[in-house]
């Protein structure tokens, strides 16, 4: 494990990708933390990370897209699946390096309360409890991308289905509106995950017409449960929905709360796509 963290660590500041996407994480924070904290007067660099939180749907898809799915294009993944290493260390080692390349711009991050408090005053509480949430946050977004990458050996397809998850991630809050009794909007959402849902199906299966068939299967159950239950249904479905909210809990910690719960849902979230990534490798070595 260690062998495959340090290879895959290095691999990425011996390329542009790691520099650049370091370069820009540590611009945006720079002109939040100016903007937000030193000429705007706050004292808790929660509000900054929470400012420029959008900056993550673009950055883990790009940081994630090589992890698996150029192993896959290079076919140099049967060598690592044929490597002494287990599944579990296989993951764990690529999925820490990925946790350490997002670590690198955390670490100045953590420098800004120490400036704010020499050029006045500084909230040290709230600013490292944020944060550590948004580490816990970016480990849970990474886990998903990563996930993703094993679906794909093309690694744009690989970023911009990360992008499209984190993306209805993000605007999931809203989307849980949608979710009244009889809208008729709901149930085309309902679709569009459908969908996505029977398209991963597919990728992971290898089959198209197997996707195509959950798919259909799925819209004639869904337009059957409208009709008859349609409010129970989209009661239910909005709590699900919610908790696909990734970005919700972090709030709290903006607002000035240490929520534990919202680090153990982080940490179960990473937690599960670790063990389909896992599950995804296995059977891909059996095969």
């Amino acid at each position: 494990m260690t062998a495959i963290f340090l290879r895959e660590f290095k691999g990425y500041f011996n390329s542009m990708l790691g520099w650049v996407l370091t370069g820009v994480m540590l611009l945006f924070g720079g002109l939040y933390f100016t903007a937000v904290n030193l000429q705007g007067g706050y004292t808790d660099l929660s509000y900054t990370l929470y400012s420029f939180i959008i900056v993550l749907l673009i950055f883990v898809p790009l940081l994630c897209m090589r992890s698996f799915a150029e192993e896959k294009r290079s076919r140099t993944d049967q060598l690592l699946l044929t490597s002494p290493v287990s599944i579990p260390g296989i993951v764990m080692g690529k999925y820490l390096s990925l946790l350490a390349m997002f670590a690198v711009p955390l670490g100045v991050y953590a420098l800004y309360p120490l400036l704010m408090k020499a050029l006045g005053a500084a909230n040290f509480a709230a600013s490292y409890s944020g944060l550590l949430a948004y580490f816990f946050l970016g480990a849970a977004l990474i886990a998903v991308c990563m996930y993703l990458s094993t679906l794909t050996e093309n690694q744009i397809v690989a970023a911009l289905s990360g992008f499209g998850v984190l993306l209805v991630c993000y605007l999931m809050p809203a989307i849980q509106t949608l979710f009244t009794a009889g809208s008729s909007l709901a149930l085309v959402v309902f679709a569009i995950i459908l969908g996505a849902a029977s398209l991963i199906i597919g990728l992971r299966s290898r089959s198209l017409v197997l996707g195509g068939g959950v798919f259909a299967v799925g819209c004639i159950a869904l337009a059957v449960l409208f009709s008859v239950r349609s409010a129970a249904l989209t009661t239910a479905f909005s709590a699900v929905l919610g908790a696909l909210a990734l970005f919700e809990p972090f709030l709290n910690f903006v607002n000035g709360l240490f929520d534990v719960t919202a680090l153990v849902y982080y940490a179960g979230v990473a937690g599960l796509l670790l063990f389909l990534t896992g599950q995804a490798l296995e059977k891909r070595r059996w095969n």
